[in-house]
């Protein structure tokens, strides 16, 4: 008798993003866009390749190598052979990170010209 195998946590926090991407397969480029980031994968909305195929993710000049864990008909998750420690899809994973740290209402807060009433009027 075996005993389940439990699934072990995640190594990298995942970060929510908005990323649009072009993914090589073998055959085809495929344009996506990655909702769910993280040092050691994604999750593209918009894509779709088959379960253990590899891929190339071309963003900002940079390619990145994926392997697809899973896959359904409008998007996947892959896995990253290499960690992102570097590079475009890294820098917009931590600009995400950091703005994910900041209150919503500080943003506008801090772009907002002290005036006087609804026309500015000093």
């Amino acid at each position: 008798m075996t005993t389940p195998r439990l699934p072990l946590p995640r190594r990298h926090e995942r970060t929510r993003v908005a990323i649009d991407v072009t993914v090589n397969g073998v055959l085809n480029f495929v344009e996506g866009r990655i909702t769910d980031l993280s040092e050691g994968g994604a999750r593209i909305d918009g894509a779709s390749m088959p379960a253990r195929s590899r891929c190339e993710i071309h963003y900002g000049g940079q390619v990145v190598y994926a392997v697809v864990m899973w896959s359904e008909v409008d998007r996947m998750g892959v896995r990253f052979p290499y960690e992102l420690t570097h590079g475009p899809l890294y820098n917009a994973l931590d600009r995400a990170r950091v703005a994910a740290l900041i209150d919503p209402a500080q943003i506008f807060h801090g772009r907002r010209t002290v005036t006087f009433g609804r026309r500015g009027l000093n």
